[in-house]
């Protein structure tokens, strides 16, 4: 099987560079860290655009979680814009008994637009491949509502996000890309999940904890998550952060992050600063319309036999953000194989790039 492997050298040395890297960004650490105050926990406004692609990784790539682009605005507006979904979370979490997201504590709003897609390794081949994992897009929108309570040192986040799958717009643009620099052209998204458009939607809410935070600029936290909806799953993870901070533990939640769906820095004041992190999440994925489909008929889907519903995934990046209110972080992400036979049993790496822009 065509599955993803890494020397152990390899693996030994990426970690022995990251941890010097990060033990030299702690002896810069000069700044004082402070917990989320009223006046700068949504008081701001920021926007965001992501960018992922499995190119943006060492070596060649160009099969599972293929790329995503969205662009998010966080602020004291992103609640009553006219494409807000807001009113809608917080009447699911009302519904839901869960008053803490919608009483006292300290909130912050972001609305994204954005899509992302998924191909098969061999995407020169026109005809459906029932032994490797199908063609798969969604087009969405989303809102999010986080609520941080100071009395417990606790961070709630809810997310809906409302989306079409199977539109054609993912695989035109994958192809003009492509088309741009000569690429292979990706010739099956006819045959992809819900062809031609089916309505999606999902619901998420995560519970974030400080675990650790030291004085020289080392954060440690862990996150509980579940969802409803095209990715139906649990789970439990920890991250780290560590560098030059200044902005509170809750401002920056790359644990949250659903392929193309990102979590953007929240809207604090710019501030300089510069820190490594990474983690690590253990899920239970129940469903995943991206590969069993949804209502509609779909050329290639698996079964729940063929599924493995626990996977492993991992994450490490790197963040700067500038005195003039521009962050850059480049990411690395991963997960084992969701399918238990065939080609598309193994493991998925992509890479992302972020540029934010603080407007306070």
């Amino acid at each position: 099987m065509n599955k993803l492997t890494l020397k152990p050298a390899l693996w030994i040395a990426v970690a022995l560079l990251f941890s010097g890297l990060v033990q030299a960004e702690q002896d810069e650490y000069a700044g004082l860290q402070k917990p989320p105050q009223p006046g700068d926990f949504g008081q701001n406004s920021s926007w965001a655009i992501a960018f992922d692609n499995d190119i943006l990784v060492p070596g060649s790539r160009d099969q599972d979680y293929t790329y995503g682009l969205n662009i998010t605005y966080a602020g004291k507006h992103a609640r009553h814009h006219w494409s807000s979904l807001h009113g809608s979370i917080d009447w699911l979490n009302l519904k839901l008994g869960l008053d803490d997201l919608t009483g006292p504590g300290i909130a912050a709003d972001k609305i994204e637009f954005g899509l992302y897609g998924f191909t098969p390794e061999d995407i020169g081949q026109a005809s459906a491949n029932p032994d490797d994992r199908p063609y798969a897009s969604l087009v969405y929108a989303s809102a999010t509502r986080e609520i941080y309570q100071p009395a417990s040192d606790v961070s709630w986040q809810s997310t809906l996000t409302l989306g079409v799958l199977g539109l054609n717009l993912v695989g035109e643009v994958q192809n003009a890309v492509h088309s741009s620099y000569g690429g292979t052209e990706a010739r099956g998204w006819d045959n992809q999940i819900s062809s031609g458009g089916e309505l999606t939607a999902r619901y998420s809410l995560s519970r974030q904890s400080l675990l650790y935070k030291s004085g020289g600029g080392t954060e440690i936290k862990s996150t509980l998550q579940g969802s409803v909806g095209y990715l139906t799953e649990a789970s439990w993870g920890l991250s780290i952060r560590s560098g030059k901070i200044h902005t509170p533990w809750v401002s920056f939640n790359p644990e949250l992050t659903s392929y193309g769906e990102r979590s953007v820095p929240n809207d604090y004041a710019v501030l300089s600063e510069r820190y490594f992190w990474a983690g690590i999440a253990f899920k239970y994925r129940a469903y995943n319309a991206f590969l069993e489909g949804q209502f509609r008929d779909s050329d290639v889907t698996y079964d729940g036999d063929e599924i493995n519903r626990g996977i492993v995934e991992a994450w490490l990046g790197y963040t700067v953000a500038l005195g003039d209110g521009y962050s850059f972080t480049y990411s690395l992400r991963g997960h084992s194989s969701e399918l238990n036979e065939g080609e598309g049993d193994r493991n998925v790496l992509w890479g992302g790039v972020l540029i934010s822009k603080n407007m306070s």
